[in-house]
C-alpha cells in the first residue's frame, strides 16, 4: 500500500498522472474538488454544511476538508493506496493532514513534486482542452484528437471543453498563488525526507515511468 501526494503548479499534469496511477495500481485519487461536489449531494450533517457554505459562495474551511478526507479514507479501506491531488495547498493544511494520518494510523510514503519551467508551462496550458463526456485530455499542438472534433476515447462529437481560466493572464495569477501559498510545501516535505522530484515537462509516459521508479 502506497500513499502519495502530487505537488506542482497548475498545469504540471498532476491530475493526468494521478488518474493513470489509479488505473494502473488501483490507487484511490483524493481530489478535494471531487469530494466537495460529492458532499453537496450527501444528506449527512457534514454534506449539508458543505452545501450551505458553497451556496453562499464562501470558502470551505480546512477543518471541513480534513473531515471529508477522513470520511473518504474510512470508506475506502480495501484499496492499494491513496493519491492526494490538489491537497494540501498550504502549510496549515499539510500539518492538519499529517495529524489526521497519524490519528488513523496511515503513513505518507512519498511526496512527488512535478517541477516545470514557467514559460513552457504557459505554452502547455493555453493549448489544452478536454472531452466533457469522458474527461480525456488533449492539446492543440502536442495531443490533438485523431479526428477533428471527435474524442479518441469515447467517440463523442463536438464535446470538447475549454477552461475559461486557461489563458496566459489567468495562469500567471494562478502561478503567483501557487508560489505564494503552496511552494513552501516543497521545503516542508523535504525536511521530512518525503520529497522526490520529477521533471513535469516530459511526455505523459516518461513522467509516469519516472514516478513508478520512485514508488515501486
Amino acid at each position: 500500500m502506497k500513499n502519495l501526494i502530487l505537488l506542482g503548479p497548475p498545469g504540471a499534469g498532476k491530475g493526468t498522472q494521478a488518474r493513470t496511477l489509479c488505473e494502473t495500481f488501483g490507487f484511490v485519487q483524493l481530489s478535494t474538488g471531487d469530494m466537495l461536489r460529492e458532499a453537496k449531494e450527501d444528506k449527512s450533517e457534514l454534506g449539508t454544511k458543505v452545501a450551505n457554505i458553497m451556496a453562499k459562495g464562501e470558502l470551505v474551511t480546512d477543518d471541513i476538508v480534513i473531515g471529508l478526507i477522513e470520511k473518504k479514507l474510512a470508506s475506502e479501506k480495501n484499496n492499494k493506496g491513496f493519491i492526494f491531488d490538489g491537497f494540501p495547498r498550504t502549510l496549515a493544511q499539510a500539518d492538519a493532514l499529517g495529524n489526521l494520518l497519524k490519528k488513523i494510523n496511515y503513513n505518507l510514503d512519498c511526496v512527488i513534486e512535478l517541477y516545470v519551467d514557467d514559460e513552457k508551462l504557459v505554452q502547455r496550458i493555453i493549448g489544452r482542452f478536454s472531452c466533457s463526456a469522458c474527461g480525456e485530455l488533449y492539446h492543440k499542438i502536442t495531443k490533438p484528437p485523431k479526428k477533428p472534433r471527435i474524442c479518441d476515447t469515447c467517440g463523442s462529437e463536438d464535446a470538447f471543453n475549454y477552461r475559461q481560466d486557461d489563458n496566459e493572464n489567468s495562469l500567471k495569477i494562478r502561478l503567483l498563488a501557487y508560489y505564494r501559498d503552496t511552494s513552501p510545501l516543497i521545503g516542508y516535505y523535504h525536511a521530512l525526507n518525503k520529497l522526490r522530484k520529477v521533471n513535469g515537462l516530459g511526455s505523459v509516459n516518461e513522467i509516469q515511468d519516472n514516478i513508478r521508479n520512485i514508488i515501486l
